[in-house]
């Protein structure tokens, strides 16, 4: 019997990957720097920190890693703010699971506020009990050790718990740790369909098919 749900936001409730990877390009262009075509891509697998020290460094910037920092937040805060939109079926994907009385959190490696902002301005943010960032935990998602913090916050066991996620990574931490796992499709993990196909108990190309995900995954 499934107890509870775990999402992952960015990717998997929100359409969001792409400004993550168009934040340096932006930013550059701010300061009417034109990016290399190869920048997106090197980002993409970076932190934040990370990719504000390779920017500085490769670009030859005279402002600080905090001062980059701060200005590529900020065009991600106001993307989060005013543009980000859910992905297909979502709004009534969580309401019938809200009918059913099934609770649901969220588990990111994102800002806990930029999905707040997010999430209220695209009224979901009333369907999830709590959101979970891995930064609390010094954690991230090829451990299992957040979806662990976010069923007990539940009291559900991993049997009970399913955790929709959009990348690989994830979905093989999850499953490995007794979750009943789910994997979205999206643009940025195309490479990895197959194999989050392979992995993940259901897949699911967008959230428009609620009576075959939960068929599927309360038979487990």
């Amino acid at each position: 019997m499934i107890k509870g749900i775990i999402f992952d936001a960015d990717g998997t409730l929100i359409d969001s990957m792409g400004i993550w990877q168009e934040v340096g390009v932006r930013y550059l262009k701010s300061l009417n720097i034109e990016a290399e075509p190869t920048l997106a891509k090197e980002l993409f697998h970076l932190s934040m920190q990370e990719g504000c020290e390779h920017i500085k460094n490769h670009y030859n910037l005279s402002f600080s890693k905090s001062e980059i920092e701060d200005g590529m937040f900020a065009i991600i805060s106001q993307f989060y703010k005013e543009d980000v939109k859910l992905k297909k079926g979502v709004k009534e994907f969580l309401e019938e699971l809200h009918q059913r009385q099934i609770p649901m959190c969220v588990a990111t490696s994102s800002d806990i506020e930029l999905l707040k902002s997010a999430f209220t301005r695209l009224d979901i943010y009333k369907y999830f009990k709590r959101i979970f960032s891995c930064k609390e935990f010094n954690t991230n998602k090829r451990e299992s050790y957040i979806y662990h913090q976010v069923a007990d916050y539940m009291n559900t066991s991993p049997n009970q718990t399913v955790v929709i996620e959009d990348v690989i990574f994830a979905v093989k931490s999850a499953k490995s740790a007794g979750f009943i796992t789910v994997g979205v499709s999206d643009a940025t993990s195309i490479n990895d369909r197959s194999e989050i196909i392979a992995t993940a108990d259901y897949f699911m190309e967008d959230y428009t098919d609620f009576n075959s995900f939960w068929n599927c995954v309360s038979s487990k």
